[in-house]
């Protein structure tokens, strides 16, 4: 069934829309979460959190892109599932990782939501311009949360390349946002 239908079904507040949901997008959810994650329960909580969400959420709003938009729910859920999880220690996985590499490319966050909304229509512009090649890699790691091994497998390339890659978009970003006049 397509998105649009999808959609509709969730604005007739069909229950059928929580059953095409699930069938249609439920491994790309669990993938989303699981990335961040690394616990399998962990995962399918924030997933089934998602069509709860998704639920409450629509109507009033109407997602141009089904996809984007419960697969943001999942990533939200996630972090913030990750954040509780390692408030108190030190984690070694992947997440810590990313957030790790991230502190230093993006602003903190922690003003004015207006500035969010300018980091996130200047990082839009940023990977709109990036080379498909370099744009997938870092979508990968930073939106999808997926490993340097698992990035080098899949586009033939060392994790020193992929590494490398990573760390100079970093810097290009960082100096993009600073052109932009985004304080980090």
């Amino acid at each position: 069934m397509d998105d649009k239908r999808i959609v509709e079904l969730f604005f007739q507040r069909d229950e059928q829309a929580l059953t095409e949901t699930r069938q249609k997008y439920s491994r790309y959810l669990h993938r989303v979460a699981h990335n961040i994650l690394q616990n399998a329960q962990d995962a399918e909580e924030c997933v089934s959190d998602t069509y709860l969400r998704a639920w409450n959420a629509i109507p009033p709003h109407r997602p141009s892109r089904l996809s984007v938009y419960l697969g943001k729910i999942t990533r939200h859920l996630a972090l913030d599932r990750y954040a509780a999880l390692t408030a108190d220690k030190r984690g070694g996985g992947t997440t810590a990782d990313i957030l790790e590499e991230w502190r230093d490319a993006l602003p903190d966050g922690g003003g004015d939501p207006a500035d969010d909304l300018a980091v996130r229509d200047a990082l839009n512009r940023f990977l709109r311009q990036l080379p498909a090649d370099k744009r997938r890699t870092f979508i990968r790691r930073y939106w999808y949360g997926d490993t340097i091994a698992a990035i080098a497998a899949d586009s033939h390339a060392t994790e020193s390349a992929v590494k490398m890659t990573l760390s100079r978009t970093r810097d290009e970003l960082k100096t993009f946002l600073e052109k932009e006049g985004i304080a980090l």
